[in-house]
């Protein structure tokens, strides 16, 4: 967000291992996906991270991490950033597309549905 809006979406299809990490997890690696993929903007500034997900807040002051973890925090440490709870209430766009059924778009072509369905588990983990 740069003034209070949006400038820009990002979403990939999580990969079969993904799939069976635990919501932390999940949570952890759409910071880690969105930082990377936009490397070259937030280098050498102060970012605010804003998630639905409380514990997120808490990822730096952990005792016991993961080795997944672990790795992701130090990618972290290169970004001056702050992660920050914004509960999902106040996150209208993410709330809208979380309560969309896709039982709607039946009549969508099968890739335009996957993309759908990429967008809605997306909205879900707050992105």
């Amino acid at each position: 967000m740069q003034h209070g809006k949006v400038i820009a979406y990002a979403s990939r299809q999580l990969k079969v291992h993904e799939k069976n990490y635990p919501t932390h997890d999940l949570e952890l690696g759409v910071v880690v996906f969105a930082l990377k993929i936009w490397i070259h903007y937030l280098s050498g500034i102060h970012v605010d991270v804003f998630t639905d997900n409380k514990s997120l807040q808490y990822a730096f002051s952990q005792k016991e991490l993961n080795l997944r973890q672990t790795r992701w925090l130090e990618l972290l440490k290169d970004y001056d950033m702050c992660v920050l709870y914004h509960p999902i209430k106040a996150n209208v766009v993410a709330d809208a597309l979380s309560s969309v059924s896709m039982d709607n778009v039946s009549h969508v072509e099968e890739e335009k549905r996957e993309l759908a369905r990429d967008v809605h588990r997306l909205a879900r983990l707050g992105v």
